[in-house]
């Protein structure tokens, strides 16, 4: 039996995080730390991801994240890729920053 991707949602840094609770977002950070099943993202501000099982994050990495954002802001994840030490986080955030500048074009309010 196939597993089903993870429905995506619109791009966020931790500054979107508040429009989207209850919704699936998609994050790209840096892995500050990681404690069991949590992690500390950085994306543009500390988030806290609640990881599953088949997570295999490594710290100073970056990640992209697509999970649901909780009450508190912290995402649980659904989805977890380690990017690597490669990443350019100031393209990432302004990925995001574009996305809602023009939303219509780049994000679906379902």
């Amino acid at each position: 039996m196939a597993s089903q991707p993870s429905p995506s949602g619109p791009r966020v840094t931790c500054a979107y995080l508040n429009q989207y609770v209850g919704k699936n977002v998609t994050v790209v950070g840096k892995v500050v730390q990681l404690l069991g099943e949590q992690a500390t993202i950085d994306a543009d501000g500390i988030i806290t991801a609640f990881l599953n099982r088949e997570a295999h994050l490594s710290a100073n990495s970056g990640v992209q994240l697509i999970g649901k954002v909780n009450e508190d802001f912290s995402i649980r994840a659904l989805s977890a890729i380690d990017l690597g030490p490669g990443v350019d986080y100031n393209l990432a955030n302004a990925v995001v920053e574009v996305a809602h500048r023009f939303k219509p074009i780049f994000i679906s309010e379902k």
